[in-house]
C-alpha cells in the first residue's frame, strides 16, 4: 500500500518570500538602477520612535529589507484572501524600491497598471 502524495507544504512565510521575490524581479528587469540592489527579508525591525518601519532602504550598501511581521500584521487588505494579501506585499515591494529610487511607486510600473 502507498499513500496518496501529500500537498507541498505552504506556508505563510513561503508565500511571502514568493511575492517579495516576483516583484524583485519584475522591478529588476524594469528598472537597471535596481539589478544589483539586494531585496531582503526580515522579521521585525529594529526599535523606533516613530512607528513600526515596513522596510529599511539602505542606499550605501544596495540593500532593501522588508519586514514580514509588520507588513503582514499592520497591513490591511481589501479582503482576506491570498490575492490581496499578495497584493498587500506587492505594494510594499514596490514603495520600498520607489523610496530607493526617489521616485513615485506608480512610476516604477506604469505599463503593468494601464488597463485601458
Amino acid at each position: 500500500m502507498v499513500r496518496p502524495p501529500l500537498p507541498p507544504i505552504d506556508t505563510r512565510v513561503e508565500r511571502f518570500d514568493v511575492a517579495v521575490g516576483a516583484a524583485a524581479e519584475f522591478l529588476r528587469s524594469a528598472w537597471s538602477d535596481l539589478r544589483e540592489v539586494s531585496f531582503e527579508i526580515g522579521i521585525m525591525p529594529p526599535a523606533a520612535a516613530d512607528g513600526i518601519p515596513r522596510w529599511t532602504v539602505l542606499r550605501d550598501e544596495k540593500r532593501i529589507i522588508l519586514y514580514r511581521v509588520p507588513i503582514e500584521r499592520l497591513g490591511h487588505p481589501h479582503h482576506d484572501d491570498d490575492l490581496h494579501r499578495r497584493m498587500m506585499i506587492e505594494g510594499a515591494v514596490f514603495r520600498a524600491a520607489a523610496e530607493y529610487l526617489d521616485r513615485d511607486p506608480w512610476d516604477l510600473g506604469p505599463e503593468r497598471f494601464r488597463f485601458f
